[in-house]
C-alpha cells in the first residue's frame, strides 16, 4: 500500500538545517577561546584537549552547574546575553575551591524550538564568560525537543574540567585558629535564589520588570551576571589556605565545608557589604533564611593565613569579613 503525505523530522518540530545553521555560526566565537592545548576543532564526536605540562601528580576535576530559575527572568525579558557568563561561573567558582585550574567547558543547550538568534546570544555569553575564566569551550550540544519545552523555553547545564597537583587537594589540615576570612564582593543575586526572589518581587510586592531599582530596569540588577573568581585565585593561590564559593546555603552552609571539625568560623554582619537587593529583601524574608539562601553580597571567601591576610587584602579587592576559632560551626554575629 503506498503511503501518501509522508512526514519529515522537521514535520515533528526539529529543524536540522536550523541547528547546522547554528554550529555554523558558533565556530569562530568557539575558536576564540581555544589556546594552545585545544587538539582539532568542533564538529568531531568529542572535544580533545592536550593535559598541561610541569605538574608532578596531575589531577583531573569536574565541576557541572546550571543557570536555574534564573533562566526564567531571562526568557521573559529576552535578554540572553548574559545568563552563559553565570553558566560558567558557577562551574569554574567550584573549581578553584578545589585548587583546580579550570582548563575547559562544555555546554548543553536544550529547547523545544530551536531559535539560531536567541541560540547564538546564549552561547556568546558562554564564550564571554570563557574568556574571563581563562578556559577553551571545545564543545557542546543543542537539542530540539519539541513536546519538552513550552514555546520559547530553553534550559541550560555546563561542564567545567580543572586541574591541580594532587597535593593541593586537601586544604582543611592548614586551617588554623586566628586565620583570617576575607570576603570576595559578588556582583549580585549571582544564580541563586531566584525562586525566593521571584516569589518576593513579583507576587508578594507586585513588581515588573521595568520598575525602577537603584536608577536601572530592576530586570538589569536581577540578570547581572555572576563574578567569575579565576583571576584573583590564581593571582593569589600561593597564599590562600582555603576558599569557597558561596551558593545556594549562603555563607552558612558553604564555608563549614572547608572546614575541619575542631574548627569553626565567626562572621560580623556589620561589615558584610551587601546589595539594595538583599536589603529589599531582608524587608520580607526571614534574616536567618536570607543567609542560607542568598549570598548576601559575598561572592567567595577566602581563608588566609594572618601573615598573608595583608598581601591579599590588597591584591584581590576583598575585605576582611571575620576569623577561624574553635568554635561550633558558622556564627554570623
Amino acid at each position: 500500500m503506498l503511503v501518501q503525505n509522508k512526514i519529515s523530522y522537521k514535520d515533528s518540530g526539529v529543524d536540522i538545517d536550523e541547528g547546522n545553521a547554528l554550529v555554523d555560526g558558533l565556530k569562530p566565537l568557539v575558536a576564540s577561546t581555544f589556546d594552545k592545548n585545544v587538539i582539532g576543532g568542533i564538529g568531531s564526536f568529542a572535544g580533545a584537549y592536550a593535559l598541561p605540562s610541569g605538574f608532578k601528580e596531575p589531577v583531573i576535576l569536574g565541576a557541572t552547574d546550571g543557570v536555574g530559575t534564573k533562566l526564567a527572568l531571562a526568557i521573559e525579558s529576552k535578554c540572553f546575553d548574559s545568563v552563559g557568563i553565570d553558566l560558567v561561573a558557577m562551574c569554574v567558582n567550584d573549581l578553584i575551591c578545589n585548587f583546580a585550574t579550570p582548563l575547559f567547558f562544555l555546554d548543553y543547550y536544550a529547547t523545544g524550538k530551536l531559535d539560531k538568534k536567541s541560540a547564538l546570544e546564549v552561547i556568546s555569553g558562554v564564550v564571554k564568560g570563557c574568556k574571563i575564566a581563562g578556559c577553551a569551550l571545545i564543545g557542546g550540544e543543542s537539542a530540539e525537543m519539541p513536546g519538552m519545552y513550552k514555546a520559547g523555553d530553553f534550559d541550560l547545564a555546563g561542564f567545567a574540567v580543572g586541574i591541580a597537583e594532587k597535593s593541593e587537594l586537601e586544604r582543611a589540615h592548614l586551617l588554623e585558629s586566628g586565620d583570617c576570612l576575607i570576603a570576595l564582593p559578588s556582583s549580585g543575586l549571582h544564580s541563586n535564589g531566584f525562586s525566593l526572589a521571584r516569589k518576593v518581587l513579583f507576587e508578594k510586592l507586585q513588581l515588573r520588570l521595568d520598575s525602577e531599582f537603584e536608577g536601572r530596569a530592576l530586570i538589569q540588577t536581577l540578570l547581572e551576571p555572576t563574578k567569575i573568581y579565576v583571576d584573583i585565585f590564581k593571582q593569589n593561590k600561593s597564599r590562600i589556605k582555603a576558599l569557597a564559593h558561596i551558593t545556594g546555603g549562603g555563607i552558612v552552609e558553604n564555608l563549614p565545608r572547608i572546614l575541619p571539625p575542631h574548627l569553626g568560623a565567626r562572621i560580623k554582619k556589620s561589615v558584610i557589604r551587601s546589595h539594595g537587593i538583599f536589603e529589599l529583601l531582608r524587608e520580607h524574608v526571614d534574616e536567618k533564611e536570607c543567609y542560607r539562601t542568598f549570598n548576601m553580597g559575598v561572592g567567595m571567601i577566602l581563608a588566609v593565613g594572618e601573615k598573608e591576610c595583608e598581601n591579599v587584602l590588597a591584591q584581590s579587592g576583598g575585605y576582611l569579613i571575620g576569623h577561624l576559632e574553635h568554635v561550633q560551626g558558622v556564627e554570623i554575629i
